[in-house]
């Protein structure tokens, strides 16, 4: 595969890189592919290289310093993003997060993640975009297009296979060689075709044997031989275990630093005749193209000199949001369909669920960023109502009545709401060291990210000292999260004096971290403030790869009784024209390092939800999370709007999409099953260190289609305020134009799908591997007003035509005739053409 054309500045760089290197000695081009800290690579003055500085995202840009003293945009999760079925949004997006980096001094974003959703347990489900490797593909090749226009790297990741995290440190995933190509390396493969991405990250899991940081054959043969990447490639965090077998397994650089299988330890090797150095050098050229890309190489041009326009960063989070809600269920009643929701017409409007005041809009883990506002629904619908035109007596009346309705959980949480922490580092002879502000509770410090004046050897403890001001009146619960000493005081009070040891988890991660543990209850009253102080000491473990101190104050407010919470629900329900209860996950259900046991909600949400539509016809469900959960009273209610985590804004864009201001525009990434039991893979644990891709190519719908179950709304979903026709179709090999009509009384978008089904009679050819009923070949959106008639061109790729022969071991054209399906969805298909496809 041919990379992208090769310019007189690519030209340039090449010469800078090749002049640069050239001047290196072995120490200095092994101590640059090693991790210098958490976040970076040393700087090399000697040649003009300034230190190259990564952060993760995907939905925003952390930045070096994991807090929320340094907030950040944050955009709706990717799959929110992927429900878009936008590449040109994603592109803005991959703008926004550009101009993000370079305000926090990074270069390159570890992101995006293109990994699949092979099943709705994979616990970082939602940081990945879809089932659909074409779908998935395109999402991604407009993200990293829209990161590298703004001068900014990316690292595609995570090649290949981390497609769940039950084990991913040790997990053999044993998959295929036709699968392999056809699902889980395609999206890498089309990025790095349509994209030209300056960096992949290798994930942490082998696959068929060998572990992906030395994975000759997937990393040297496949993405740098067959496919022409010319990036670097970066390990996971804490993923290279092998010096030798990294560095000729095609890894470029290990993190983090500074302990690596690099640096030192490479120029021993070199030295001791375990490697050539030719082969170090060719992994120093990887990075210093990459420095030169991003502009910190001396002499070399950087590959972006004209910057995008400025983007407004909450504006665009807001249209994300919106476009990203699918709409899954909209029943009429009386005339109209409940949404979108019209306050004059219809009356108070009952909103409940904790989710709807304290909004989840992020999920869990390296996706983490600090918003500095978020706009929670109860913020969202209260602003547009206010601002709606709306009667003062209506408003007096109370056109918006809250109720918790039900805890998703009853689970500990990073102590925010009504929390003003600082920390204090002292040494073990109590000087003061620094300070530091801590919004969050929540100290995150790796690597040099120390406050000024902190350092790893001297710190001992730190104090997390402030306030805490109580929303409700009652018995308020106080936890920790970390490794090492606790001393918990409230009100001047030692509640607890204790310590945490480290657990057994075979995460690294998940064993330092720890988990949330309770320490103690106190009394308190609503409104008044009080003095609390949790005094940490450091945990440290010797010989670690990176030093880090990490723990977290925790809070859980009052616990009420479930029943009555729902009781009240259902009054301030029976008396509103319409219902709207926002169900939700939680950390502890959605986020990196483990996957989900199961797809309930948490808590006593299916109950709420049954109470309130019981009591009101016109009952309207919100579904803030980001993967597929089970909705058992999904056809008793009025709608489901599937808002996912919706990033800062969403509570605005909520608001907007309910009250009719904008259409929900999104379709279904994933299919959403009815019951786990349905789900095509269900089980994510490796038996004997070893987990199976028994599926092969039938994963998602195609799996669905295969096994003839019905689920509870289908891939590419998703109702609008506004009905289309579909009236003409004309199709080749190379193309589909389809003609449609927006037969509603509003304006709309519709996205057009296109599937290929093949016609032939796997029966009467023995030899024919088999297929799926049809897979997605391409789409295109559709914008008209109503009566609006409008023309659609959906280009077609050689490679739809295609499968991956193990017995040639490359890709073969399968002759034949296909039906060309445009469709709203993939079982909603509304026209076809026959095509006759011949090599």
């Amino acid at each position: 595969m041919a990379g992208a054309p090769v310019t007189q500045a690519d030209q340039e760089r090449h010469a800078a890189v090749e002049a640069a290197l050239g001047t290196l000695d072995l120490d200095a081009k092994a101590r640059l592919l090693a991790g210098q800290d958490m976040w970076s690579l040393p700087g090399l003055p000697e040649i003009g290289l300034a230190s190259l500085v990564m952060s993760d995202g995907p939905i925003g840009v952390r930045g070096i310093r994991w807090t929320a003293d340094d907030p950040s945009i944050a955009l709706p999760s990717p799959t929110a993003l992927a429900a878009c079925w936008d590449p040109e949004l994603a592109r803005r997006a991959g703008r926004l997060l550009a101009q993000e980096a370079r305000r926090k001094g990074v270069h390159v974003l570890l992101a995006p993640t293109v990994n699949l959703h092979r099943s709705p347990l994979g616990g970082r489900h939602f940081e990945a975009y879809s089932e659909d490797p074409y779908l998935t593909g395109e999402i991604g090749t407009g993200y990293v297009l829209g990161v590298q226009d703004g001068g900014v790297g990316t690292t595609v990741k995570h090649f290949v296979g981390n497609d769940a995290e039950t084990d991913r440190f040790t997990v053999d995933n044993i998959i295929a060689p036709r699968p392999l190509r056809e699902l889980y390396l395609a999206p890498f493969e089309a990025i790095v075709a349509n994209a030209h991405p300056w960096g992949i990250m290798a994930a942490y899991n082998q696959v068929n044997g060998s572990t992906m940081t030395e994975h000759r054959y997937l990393q040297n043969e496949v993405l740098r031989g067959e496919w022409g990447f010319d990036g670097s490639i970066v390990s996971d965090w804490l993923a290279a275990r092998s010096t030798t077998g990294a560095l000729l397994g095609g890894l470029d650089v290990a993190m983090p630093g500074p302990r690596t299988v690099y640096g030192e330890a490479l120029a021993a090797a070199v030295r001791a005749g375990e490697v050539e150095e030719s082969a170090v050098d060719e992994a120093v050229r990887h990075v210093l193209r990459l420095a030169a890309r991003v502009g910190i190489l001396d002499g070399a041009p950087a590959a972006v000199t004209r910057l995008p326009a400025p983007v407004d960063g909450a504006a665009l989070a807001r249209e994300v949001a919106r476009r990203s809600f699918v709409l899954v269920r909209n029943e009429v009643r009386g005339e109209r369909p409940v949404l979108p929701i019209a306050p004059a017409r219809t009356g108070t409007i009952a909103l409940i669920g904790a989710a709807a005041r304290d909004a989840r809009v992020l999920g869990g883990g390296s996706a983490v960023v600090f918003p500095d506002h978020i706009v929670s629904p109860l913020d969202g619908l209260s602003a547009a109502l206010a601002g709606s035109g709306l009667a003062e007596s209506d408003l007096a009346a109370g056109a918006l009545t809250y109720s918790i309705g039900a805890d998703p959980s009853g689970e500990l949480a990073a102590a925010d709401k009504g929390f003003t922490l600082s920390a204090v580092c002292r040494a073990e002879d109590g000087r003061v060291l620094g300070t530091a502000t801590v919004p969050g509770g929540r100290v995150q410090w790796a690597g040099g990210d120390l406050p000024d004046g902190v350092t790893h050897d001297e710190l001992h403890t730190v104090e997390l000292t402030g306030h805490f001001t109580p929303r409700e009146s009652g018995e308020h619960t106080f936890g920790t999260r970390g490794l090492g000493g606790f001393v918990l005081t409230v009100g001047g009070e030692v509640l607890f004096d204790g310590g945490q040891e480290p657990g057994t988890s075979s995460d690294p991660f998940e064993a330092f971290f720890g988990a949330p543990v309770e320490r103690a209850r106190a009394e308190l009253t609503a409104g008044e403030r009080v003095e609390i102080s949790l005094l940490h000491t450091v945990y440290k473990i010797t010989d670690a790869p990176i030093g880090a101190v990490a723990f977290s104050l925790l809070h859980l407010g009052p616990r009420y009784d479930p029943d009555e919470l729902i009781a009240e629900a259902v009054e301030a329900a029976r008396t509103a024209g319409t219902a709207v209860v926002v169900v939700a996950t939680t950390e502890a259900v959605e986020s990196e390092g483990f996957d989900r046991e199961n797809l309930r909600l948490p808590g006593r949400q299916d109950d709420l939800v049954r109470a309130v539509a019981a009591v009101n016809p016109n009952t309207v469900v919100v579904v803030n999370t980001g993967s597929p959960v089970e909705l058992p009273w999904r056809d008793d209610v009025a709608a489901v709007l599937l808002s996912w985590f919706p990033g800062q804004e969403g509570g605005a864009a909520l608001a907007d999409v309910l009250l009719g201001e904008a259409e929900p525009g999104g379709r279904l990434p994933t299919t959403w099953p009815a019951v786990l039991a349905d789900a095509p893979v269900s089980d994510t644990t490796p038996a004997d260190g070893e987990l199976h891709y028994t599926e092969g190519v039938f994963i998602g719908y195609r799996a669905w289609e295969r096994a003839g179950t019905e689920p509870a709304y289908p891939f590419g979903h998703g109702l609008g305020y506004t009905d289309w026709e579909y009236e003409t179709i004309a199709a080749t090999t190379t193309e589909a134009r389809v003609r449609l009509r927006n037969t509603g009384v509003r304006g709309g978008r519709e996205v057009v799908q296109i599937y290929l089904a093949p016609v032939a009679d796997p029966a009467q050819d023995p030899d024919t591997v088999e297929r799926p009923a049809r897979w997605l070949a391409g789409f295109a959106s559709a914008e008209a007003a109503p009566g609006e008639t409008v023309e659609v061109c959906v280009p077609l790729r050689r490679r739809s035509f295609e499968i991956w022969d193990e017995r040639s071991g490359s890709w073969s054209f399968v002759p034949g005739s296909y039906k060309v399906q445009a469709a709203h969805s993939v079982t909603d298909r509304r026209l076809s053409a026959t095509v006759d496809a011949r090599a």
